[in-house]
This record gives structure tokens, C-alpha cells and sequence, in this order.
């Protein structure tokens, strides 16, 4: 057990056990799987985010109402979700079911029968799915940025993949990505609930030991090259949506927690960031404006977004750009960086007091790291960035030479 309450174990196949017991009558369990959008062949576009659907959709035990009802009829919520790294199935409960949800995760994750009927069903809810992305141009943008950003690499490509390629799937397909990127040593599961670790360890053993070990053989494809573009496309919109940005630092950077400030000081969720307070404060240009920062193992991605009128778009992109140039030519004064660091831990805090997202933010480093920093080490990494790295970091990231544009109007 570490400083932080947490406790480790790794089961004879590979898959990887955390645990932080806390008190409540709420227990929260996930399953964080090393696999995502990104793995996919070119021939298995979306078929990540697909798989995560239809994994519900039936065992070898179970019919797909059955697998739903199982934690469902005791009060519990199951959920899951993919990103382009990672594939997590999760679920919040009552303490008394931890060996009922194990059991259950263990069941889906390697006993999935993808019954053709079920995927026929499926098929049509996320073509629903990519449709309403379709409709909703402020969603929609981030994912044509992304490509534009990664251009021609898989990790540029949208989740939820194409009409086309999601039509032709069956479960052969589904079973060999499985196989292939569902490895045991790529495995975490995650826990924070009123149980002792024994106890867990006995359950995560009795249900996840008897598969065998299966273990990534295979490497993530490296980063093609990369050149900033300025991109419009005519859409039938009310409003223009537009996204300027990078590519950023990866998960293991160290210069990932200073552009995470910087990224939270220009347009972070605080109402009092800086795009905030020049664009729709000073201003009322756009209901919303964000910046955001996507680290992934290899790379990342840094952006801006805002929605505006079209006549106001120009104005606000000299504005956006005026932001940036306050950052990269002075440095913050040392009440303007206590500010910040306070805020961006105060916001840490507040998600650690979140079980679900803790439990899911403790898989992810796990899964990633081997272990999980204590708050107080990631508070104290915090403090210790300075002005002329935020500085160092600003003209980096926010050389215009390197900002590519995507602009919908």
C-alpha cells in the first residue's frame, strides 16, 4: 500500500489490480483495456467503438437482457466508453455486488458471443450516432481537426468510424481485433469502494485468472510527418465554428504539466480564462470558447475553439491572436502564477472527490506509468513550474507558423 491508500496486485496472466478503499455504500469498478481507434487497421475503421456497443450484446452464458439486467435489476450502472488509446468498461453499485460485477466484466471482456442479429441492431444506433455528430458542427469540428492534424495516421481518424466500413462487420472481424488488442498484460482493474483488498484480490482471481495469458506483441504505428494548414468549408450553419492549434506533448513530456497550465490560464473551464474575459466578457463575440489539451502516448494535441457570427470571425481570431502573443513575449508576475497553479489544483481536487473519475483516473495511470502519483507529489509538481517554462512552452506550441485553422462558416 502507498501513501495515497492504494493498493497493487498483478494476476499470474498479466492483468494488472488497483485498489483504494474508501467508505460509502457505493462501490465503483472498471476494466480500462489499452486499446483504441487508434489500433485499428485501415480496413477496421470504428470497429473499436463498435466492439465496446456489442459487448453487452450477449455471452456465451448470457443473451444481451440478461447482461444489462445482471448489475441493473440491483440498482447498479453499467457503462463503457473508447477513446483513441483506450477501451473501459465500468460500473457504480452497491458495495454488497463487487463479486456479482467481476464476475459479470469478466464474462463480457472474454466470453462475448457478438450474436449477428445483435449486430445488425447495433449497426443502426451508431450510424444514428454518426448522424447526429453530423448535425452538431460544434462537435463535429474537433474530429475533422484532429485529422487534419494527423493527417493520414490512425490516431487522426474519428472513433466512430464511416457508414461504409461499420456495415460490413461480423463477428470474425470483431474476434480477431479482439485477439489481437484485448492483451492480458494491457489490462487494468480498477476499484475504489468500501471492500478489503483481500477480498477483491480472492473475486478478481476466482473470475479473471482461468484466462490465458495474451500479450501485445505488436507496436503502435509512429508518427508520420506534420504541416500547418488553413482550412474553410461551406456549411449550412447559423453560426461559424472554428478550431486553431497544434500538435502537442505527449503523456510522458515533461513539459506536459506546464502546458496543461497554460492550456487552463487561456481557456480552461474557468470563467476568468483569458479568451473568456477578452472574447465573450470584453466583448459578447461567442457563447463559447474553450482551448483544450489531448496528451496520447506518443503525441499530442493543443486547440482553441469558438462558435461566432461569420462577420465576427475575423475580429475574434486577432483577438485570439493577440492572447497568444501576451503569452509567449511576457511572463506571468507571481501573483498572476499562484493564481493559476491554485486554480488548476483546486480543479484536480474537486475530480479526485468524483469516486467514478477517480476510479478511472487511477486505471488510466496504472495502465500508462505502473503506478499512481499521490495528489500531494502531483500538487507539488503544480508549484513547481515557473514563468519561463509556461513562456518556453507558449512559443512552442503557439508558433503561427505551426497552427493549422479549421474554420466551418
Amino acid at each position: 500500500m502507498d501513501m495515497q491508500g492504494y493498493e497493487y496486485f498483478v494476476l499470474n496472466n498479466g492483468i494488472r489490480i488497483i485498489h483504494k478503499q474508501a467508505e460509502g455504500e457505493v462501490a465503483h469498478l472498471g476494466v480500462i483495456i489499452n486499446a483504441g481507434s487508434r489500433d485499428e487497421e485501415d480496413s477496421e475503421h470504428g470497429i473499436a467503438h463498435f466492439i465496446e456497443h456489442v459487448i453487452f450484446k450477449g455471452t456465451q452464458k448470457r443473451k444481451a437482457y440478461h447482461v444489462i439486467s445482471r448489475l441493473e435489476d440491483v440498482g447498479g450502472e453499467i457503462d463503457a466508453y473508447t477513446t483513441k488509446e483506450e477501451t473501459a468498461i465500468y460500473a457504480g453499485f452497491l458495495k454488497e455486488y463487487y463479486s456479482r460485477t467481476l464476475e459479470l466484466f469478466a464474462d463480457i471482456i472474454f466470453n462475448s458471443s457478438f450474436p449477428e442479429k445483435e449486430l445488425e441492431k447495433e449497426k443502426e444506433v451508431i450510424l444514428d450516432e454518426i448522424n447526429s455528430y453530423k448535425d452538431s458542427p460544434a462537435e463535429l469540428i474537433f474530429d475533422d481537426f484532429e485529422e487534419l492534424i494527423f493527417k493520414g495516421h490512425p490516431i487522426g481518424r474519428s472513433i466512430l468510424g464511416e457508414p461504409k466500413s461499420l456495415k460490413k462487420y461480423k463477428r470474425k472481424h470483431l474476434q480477431h481485433f479482439l485477439q489481437k488488442n484485448y492483451n492480458t498484460n494491457q489490462m487494468v482493474i480498477c476499484s475504489v469502494g468500501d471492500v478489503k483488498f483481500s477480498k477483491l484480490l480472492k473475486w478478481a482471481k476466482k473470475y479473471f485468472e482461468e484466462y490465458e495469458t495474451n500479450t501485445r506483441i505488436t507496436e503502435r504505428k509512429p508518427l508520420n510527418g506534420y504541416d500547418a494548414q488553413i482550412i474553410e468549408q461551406s456549411k449550412d450553419t447559423y453560426q461559424a465554428h472554428c478550431i486553431l492549434g497544434n500538435r502537442a506533448y505527449a503523456i510522458t513530456d515533461k513539459k506536459r504539466l506546464p502546458l496543461e497550465l497554460l492550456n487552463n490560464i487561456l481557456g480552461g473551464p474557468g470563467m476568468n480564462s483569458r479568451l473568456n474575459m477578452a472574447l465573450r466578457e470584453k466583448h459578447g463575440y461567442t457563447y463559447n470558447i474553450e482551448s483544450f489539451y489531448n496528451p496520447y502516448t506518443d503525441t499530442g494535441i493543443f486547440g482553441i475553439y469558438f462558435g461566432t457570427e461569420v462577420e465576427k470571425v475575423e475580429r475574434s481570431m486577432k483577438i485570439i491572436e493577440r492572447e497568444i502573443k501576451k503569452l509567449k513575449e511576457k511572463p506571468l508576475g507571481i501573483l498572476q502564477m499562484e493564481r493559476a497553479k491554485k486554480q488548476l489544483i483546486v480543479q484536480m481536487a474537486i475530480g479526485a472527490e468524483n469516486k467514478s473519475s477517480l476510479m478511472l483516473n487511477i486505471g488510466r495511470s496504472y495502465l500508462l506509468f505502473d503506478t499512481v502519483d499521490p495528489l500531494e507529489k502531483v500538487y507539488e509538481k503544480v508549484n513547481s513550474v515557473n514563468a519561463m517554462q509556461l513562456q518556453e512552452v507558449a512559443n512552442e506550441i503557439f508558433d503561427f507558423k505551426k497552427l493549422s485553422t479549421l474554420l466551418y462558416k
